[in-house]
Order: C-alpha cells, then structure tokens, then sequence
C-alpha cells in the first residue's frame, strides 16, 4: 500500500509522510497571534462561499460585529469587489490582552466565472452574514442553436 508524503521524493525515508516543517509553521503563527503581527489581508478576509448555477453565483460571507453600512460592494463586468472597516472595540485607557477579531480595513476582490448583470445584483445582510446574488447577464446566457434538417 502506498502512502501519501508532504515532501518531495528526496525526503522519503529520512522522515516518512510527516513533514518537518509544520511545527515551524504552527510556531510562527503563534508568534503572529503574540505579537499581533498578523493582520487579515485582501487574499484572507472575510472568507467565502461560492455557488453558482446557469442563472447567477451566490457568495456568502460571514462578517461579525459589522454593519450594513461599513461594507462597500462593487460589481463590474465578472469582478465582485467587497470592502469595508471596523474600528477597535476599545474604550478610553483600555489595551488589548489578546485580539483575535479582525478590526481595521479590508478589500477582497474575486473574479466570477461569467459577467454579471449588475442592474439586479441583490445584498442582503442578516445576522452578520452577508449573502450577495449575482445574476448572469443575459448575453453572457448560453444560446441554444436549432439545428435545421436539409
């Protein structure tokens, strides 16, 4: 039986399937997590879920502790853009023990596997979950071509 490894061919045998470098990985997040270094990025937050059928793509993201009105969503052709901000929870003279929640700015653009009709682009926001509905623009449909029979 054959078993899956991490590490290129030149590895196997010296340290099996484990891969020697995950515990610097998990150390080095721990060290971002302490000294708070690590901040969300354009490429990490809010997360995504992404659907889509022959009408239109759905994408949800879970955004916590926001507003309707801190988040901006643009749509332009097959790009959705969503951004926004949240500002720090802390009140005069307080400092952070340990902060885990995102808080500052964000901007997360995606490209949609077909171009959008941006005129019926739905957002609804419930619970700190955001749901955008983006319709397929109709020239970008699929056409059914008839065949003719001679």
């Amino acid at each position: 039986m054959a078993t899956q490894t991490y590490l290129p061919s030149i590895f196997n045998g010296a340290f099996g399937t484990r891969n020697p470098f995950a515990d610097f990985r998990g150390f080095n997040d721990e060290l971002n997590r302490l000294f708070n270094t690590r901040r969300a990025t354009t490429s990490h937050y809010p997360a995504f879920n992404i659907y889509s059928n022959d009408e239109e793509t759905v994408v949800v993201a879970p955004l916590p502790g926001f507003k309707a009105e801190d988040i901006d969503i643009s749509v332009e052709r097959n790009r959705l853009t969503l951004s926004g901000s949240r500002e720090k929870e802390l009140a005069e003279g307080e400092q952070y023990h340990r902060r885990e929640r995102f808080s500052g700015e964000f901007k997360r653009s995606l490209t949609l596997p077909f171009a959008v009709d941006e005129k019926q682009v739905e957002a609804k926001f419930s619970d700190g979950v955001l749901e955008i509905k983006l319709p397929r623009a109709a020239e970008d449909k699929p056409k059914k071509i008839a065949i003719k029979s001679a």
